[in-house]
Parts: structure tokens; C-alpha cells; sequence
């Protein structure tokens, strides 16, 4: 497979809306990591956006079981956002730290509900695409291929990943890691080949703001002492 035939052919359906909104939608999720490396609370509003741009765009093609994760998404983005408001001094900006095992264990306990979550949402998803009809619908999971499973798997590492941002969780960042690099043949295998460019992307970032936090706390530890 060349790269016509994976960042190009998959476009030639696509209208020019649609191909601006993707666009756009990996803009504003770029800038919104740009801000989470930076420990700045418009990581919020920006991952907003991008979340919402991709709910639209789900909407429209159908794919009525993928745009709900993104709503959650957006949900989990607005807890994280008024608990950054909550313990930023200049409103901006917020100090980091290291989970706590009782943070690793709601963690776990978040990842598997997660899974059964969003297991159930596939279970029903032809029912949820078919405009929330059972004419000619099968319900189950023998539909689901090994991008869907991916996609079972990496929505719960994210929530978890989304819920240790929200806690200032330094080891967020390992979560968006192991997320993004799964992402980015499974965007391919979708048809989504701007986005799969946004999740590598996003995976070099990972890495610095995971650097970059786990510095961050390491001068604020050195001024305390």
C-alpha cells in the first residue's frame, strides 16, 4: 500500500467540509497536548473543540457508537477542566505530581469498567447506526474487526490516561503513549489518514510533556527542600 493509497483515496469521497473539519479537529487536539505539556488549562477548551469537531463529523457519517465515546470524551474533558480551575493559583497554570497507589487502583477499576462500557456500546452499535432501529439489525460482537477491539481497548486506556491529567497525574502521559501508538495503523485501517498523521504526532508529544512534567516536578521538589 503506497501513500496515495493511504492518505489520499480515502478522500476522494469526502467533501471539502468534511476534509477542513478533520483538519481542524486535529489542529485544536494538537494545540490542546501543546497546552497539557505546558501544564496550561486551555489544554481543556482546545481538546473541547477537537473532541466536538470529531462528534460532528462521526455523527454525519454514521457512526453513531464511535461519536458517543467521543461525547464521553468531551465529558471527561469538562471534569478535567473545572478540576484544573479548581487548583490553579494564576487560574492558568497547575503543579504536577506522582499517582498514589490509591490512584493506580481507581485507575484499574476506571479501565475496567471501561472496557465493559464500551463493549457493551459495540454490542449495540449496529442497532445505535441504524438510527436506533432493530429493522434488519444484528446485535452482537461477531461484527466487530480487530480495529474495533483496538478501539475497545484504547478508549479505556485513554480514559484513564484523561482522568490522571485531571488529577495532575505525571504518569498520564504513559497512558497517551501507549494510546497513540496503537491509534496509528488503526486511523489508517479506517480511512482516516490526516488523523493517524495527528496520533503520531501526538505521540512525540507524549513523550516530551511526559519529560517535561517529570521535570517540572522535580524543580518544584528542589525549591520545597
Amino acid at each position: 500500500m503506497n501513500v496515495y493509497d493511504l492518505f489520499v483515496k480515502p478522500y476522494e469521497s469526502y467533501t471539502g467540509l468534511q476534509i477542513l473539519l478533520e483538519a481542524s479537529g486535529t489542529v485544536f487536539g494538537i494545540l490542546s497536548v501543546y497546552f497539557s505539556i505546558k501544564k496550561n488549562i486551555w489544554v481543556y477548551p482546545t481538546g473541547i473543540i477537537s473532541t466536538l469537531i470529531y462528534v460532528y463529523i462521526l455523527f454525519n457519517f454514521g457512526l453513531l457508537g464511535d461519536c458517543m465515546i467521543n461525547v464521553y470524551y468531551t465529558v471527561m474533558s469538562i471534569y478535567g477542566w473545572i478540576l484544573w480551575a479548581k487548583n490553579s493559583e494564576d487560574h492558568i497554570h497547575v503543579d504536577v505530581t506522582w499517582a498514589t497507589r490509591k490512584d493506580w487502583l481507581l485507575g484499574t477499576l476506571l479501565f475496567i469498567i471501561s472496557l465493559f462500557l464500551v463493549t457493551v456500546i459495540y454490542y449495540y452499535k449496529p442497532y445505535i447506526d441504524n438510527h436506533f432501529s432493530m429493522a434488519g439489525t444484528s446485535l452482537g460482537l461477531d461484527h466487530l474487526d480487530w480495529a474495533n477491539w483496538l478501539d475497545v481497548v484504547t478508549t479505556s486506556i485513554f480514559l484513564v490516561g484523561m482522568w490522571f491529567m485531571a488529577k495532575r497525574r505525571i504518569e498520564n502521559w504513559i497512558f497517551w503513549i501507549i494510546g497513540d501508538l496503537i491509534c496509528i495503523p488503526m486511523m489508517i485501517f479506517k480511512g482516516l489518514g490526516i488523523t493517524s498523521v495527528q496520533y503520531l504526532v501526538f505521540t512525540v508529544m507524549a513523550i516530551l510533556g511526559y519529560l517535561n512534567w517529570k521535570k517540572s516536578f522535580k524543580e518544584k521538589s528542589t525549591e520545597k527542600s
